[in-house]
């Protein structure tokens, strides 16, 4: 090996066009930017949804109504979600911790336990919250239901 053999490392080095550097650069005068205009100025930078002068399309549409920023929106549990997860994990207890370990939800969400489909297994269910249909279900079955 010598100095003269050295090159580096394959894909380490972009071949990148030199802009501004004179007229025999091929890239020199305007520098790639075009004639005039804000976008050819040094210190230029685009506001988010600038259009030119042109009335922006988010001032354009119209707007109404209102979004609370406190509202809590709940995540669904149907039983028959519970009836699989207790059939495929041979499970008799399903807290908010074994919901979030198999991912059905996560940390931050409140969850609600709904009515919809057959529930077989004798299961104690604890979440947030929990439909009337759900917790007669639960408990014609002979299982326990605990609020969070």
């Amino acid at each position: 090996m010598k100095l003269h053999t050295l090159k580096p490392a394959e894909g380490s080095v972009k071949s990148c066009k030199r802009i501004g550097r004179g007229t025999g650069s091929g890239r020199g005068g305007t520098s790639t930017r075009g004639h005039k205009g804000a976008k050819s100025r040094s210190g230029y930078k685009s506001k988010l949804g600038f259009e030119g002068g042109q009335m922006p399309l988010q001032r354009r549409v119209p707007k109404f109504g209102f979004k609370s920023l406190n509202t809590v929106t709940n995540k669904p549990l149907n039983l028959d979600v519970l009836q699989n997860l207790a059939t495929e994990f041979n499970l008799e207890i399903i807290s908010f911790d074994t919901l979030v370990e198999h991912g059905l939800v996560s940390r931050k969400d409140v969850v609600k336990v709904l009515g919809r489909g057959e529930l077989t297994a004798k299961l104690n269910v604890s979440a947030h919250l929990f439909s009337a249909s759900a917790v007669e279900a639960i408990e014609k079955v002979g299982g326990t239901v605990t609020k969070l």
